[in-house]
């Protein structure tokens, strides 16, 4: 194929593929890549980014094994004529071009006609960039499908898996990614399932509420066959489970642990959970909504809660507050203070007026026998959601026939940023009264109760977070770089290993090749970084220190200002040029032969002998190019392009 393709080259399609494969490995493709994360960020799909960042890091780390693991070098048979680095195992440029392009599949594209077209486009997109590095002569065909494949099959699994649509959807629409689409084969489910374990017949499924409820999917059900002709519903999904476990890891990071903040693990503990809360405040004589029943719609995945239906009743927020209902809302705290039980989650969204009642919804994070800062904090938040529908002198001194001074003092002491919830923050904000501020006031003096609970969990989660934001961000700013994509290449041994023949690739025209030899006692090689127009390797010296000496291979090199000097290498010219002597050695010397220049740059820690520098005679060899196109030729078959063996393209 690749014979094929360097019979057609012309100088404008060579252009071209130059052109499509310069922007596929520098910094077109990585600006490809940031730009998922931008977008990913600004649309607020934080799953997706995580997920993204971290399959790039797997993708660099486990590339890097299987690359180090073939060291395969550039194509036999055909001449070189495409920028390259390092070994061709792999091409990680068409496995990194394939996971940012999968990203924008996976992060951006919403399911269906849009993804498929989306992901026909990236697929294209990788055929013409590895074709172009085909036609370049820079990457064998199973190079190119085996970089593809694994950074494919990476993102597939990483997005299917972590991500998947029924959970975390891709969509441009407006409201909370906690409210998850009920038409569709979801909503026919809905409807078998209750009918199947409560027997009511579901006619018309809507969601309600979706502007205060933040932690599952509130539906208003249109039902047959029951007493009532509405039933509400409360759609749990997996998803819910996961973000109220970051949402309380978060919390427990930001502030250590306000309470319980232990997460729920399953889908069914949290139905179960919400369905004993409601029994266990109906129990107690607080007005709330009656339980039909826990349906499951998949099992450990989604289950459904249903309860009684507020007819006719509306947020607080939108409903006239007379004395009656300030005197309901401070005696419900009274009742649940009375029963051990702290409903944590006291906003406008929770609290519903129907016909003069004042009814509590949402018990789903109640808490039974909480601690008095707990309880503070309910009657702090309910009197606020009060007020901003009167006035806080009027609902303190309602108060005041419910609570003693010292609790309510101990209210607004405990009441202070995250111990509201969102919503209500939200309202206090757009509220031009200090409502806070008057209650404290009226209130007797006392010091905040501090939010910051400290714990060697909360240390050792601060400390973990911090180590695993760290690596992932080293990672990513590593995989994002072009320039560490090359990721180099064993020093060349004199033989004829991969990197011997890489090291012949990279500059064709060279007679000989420098390699490592025989290293004295006290050196040894550190790395090399082969790539197109030159090969490079380092020594490192025990008394010289690391990179004491670089040898690097290139055409041809500028020997003005050095010396002529008998050579120590036959068939060569040397030439010598010390730049310093003390505090620290540093010199240059080149070896000049037809078709090549090797420099050695000598750079020796301060104080390092001069002397140290003749071991390096022994330890730099030299290989002809010809041994290497005769060993090429005896076990492939094939030219090793260049000086003595010419190739066609």
């Amino acid at each position: 194929m690749l014979r094929q393709l360097a019979a057609v080259r012309t100088p404008w399609l060579t252009d071209v593929a130059n052109g499509i494969n310069g922007a596929g490995s520098g910094w077109g493709a990585s600006v490809l890549g940031l730009s998922v994360v931008a977008l990913a960020m600004a649309f607020r799909r934080w799953r997706h980014l995580a997920v993204f960042v971290g399959g790039l890091v797997f993708l660099d780390v486990v590339g890097e094994l299987v690359y180090n693991g073939l060291s395969r070098p550039r194509p036999y048979g055909v001449p070189v004529i495409g920028g390259w680095a390092g070994y061709a195992s792999g091409s990680p440029f068409v496995g990194v071009l394939t996971f940012y392009l999968l990203g924008i599949v996976y992060c951006l594209a919403v399911p269906g006609r849009a993804r498929s077209r989306a992901r026909a486009a990236a697929v294209a997109a990788v055929a013409v960039f590895g074709l172009a590095r085909l036609y370049l002569g820079v990457d064998h065909p199973d190079d190119v499908l085996l970089g593809a494949a694994f950074a494919a099959a990476i993102a597939v699994t990483a997005f299917g898996y972590f991500t998947p649509d029924e959970v975390f959807p891709v969509a441009y629409r407006r409201g909370r990614t906690a409210h998850v689409d009920v038409t569709g084969r979801r909503g026919e489910a809905i409807r078998q399932a209750v009918a199947d374990q409560l027997g009511l017949d579901v006619t018309e499924i809507k969601p309600v509420g979706l502007e205060s409820s933040a932690g599952s999917t509130p539906l208003r059900l249109r039902v047959q066959g029951g007493p009532e002709q509405f039933v509400f519903a409360k759609l749990y999904t997996k998803g819910h489970v996961r973000a109220d476990r970051w949402y309380k890891l978060g919390r427990t990071i930001g502030y250590g642990t306000l309470e319980d903040e232990s997460p729920f693990q399953t889908v069914r503990r949290l139905a179960e959970y919400e369905d004993y809360a409601l029994y266990a405040l109906r129990e107690a004589g607080v007005r709330t909504a009656r339980s039909y029943g826990i349906v499951e719609i998949t099992p450990e995945r989604e289950y459904l809660l249903v309860t009684e239906f507020f007819k006719d009743a509306v947020e607080i927020g939108q409903a006239q507050v007379d004395d009656a209902i300030i005197d309901q809302g401070l005696a419900m705290i009274r009742e649940l203070w009375d029963a051990g039980i702290a409903h944590r989650d006291i906003k406008p969204g929770n609290l519903m007026v129907r016909c003069g009642e004042l009814l509590l919804i949402d018990v789903c994070f109640a808490q039974v026998r909480p601690s008095p800062w707990r309880q503070a904090v309910d009657l702090g938040n309910m009197m606020l959601v009060l007020a901003l529908r009167t006035d806080p002198q009027r609902v303190y001194r309602r108060a005041q026939a419910y609570f003693t001074e010292a609790e309510l003092s101990e209210a607004f002491a405990a009441t202070r940023g995250v111990a509201s919830p969102t919503q209500l923050r939200a309202s206090m904000k757009q509220d031009p009264r200090d409502l806070l501020g008057q209650f404290r006031a009226l209130a007797p003096p006392r010091p905040p109760i501090v939010l910051q609970r400290w714990s060697m969990r909360r240390v050792t989660l601060a400390t973990a977070m911090v180590a695993i934001t760290a690596v992932a961000a080293y990672g990513t700013v590593r995989t994002f770089n072009p320039g560490s994509r090359g990721l180099g290449a064993d020093p060349p041994s004199c033989g004829t290993g991969p990197s011997m023949i890489l090291s012949a690739q990279a500059v064709p025209s060279a007679a000989m090749l420098p390699c490592i030899n025989a290293l004295p006692s006290g050196w040894h090689a550190d790395g090399a970084d082969i790539a197109s127009g030159h090969a490079r390797f380092w020594l490192d010296s025990d008394q010289a220190g690391p990179a004491a000496v670089t040898v690097t291979l290139t055409a041809a090199c500028d020997t003005a200002g050095a010396r002529q000097i008998p050579s120590g290498q036959p068939g060569m010219q040397q030439f010598e040029r010390q730049l310093s002597r003390a505090p620290r050695y540093s010199a240059l010397r080149y070896y000049t032969f037809p078709g090549g220049c090797v420099t050695y740059q000598f750079s020796f820690a301060p104080g390092a002998s001069p002397h140290l520098a003749s071991a390096v005679n022994g330890a730099v060899g030299y290989m002809p190019r010809a041994a290497l196109v005769s060993h090429v030729k005896n076990t492939e078959g094939l030219a090793l392009c260049g000086r003595g063996a010419a190739c066609p393209g």
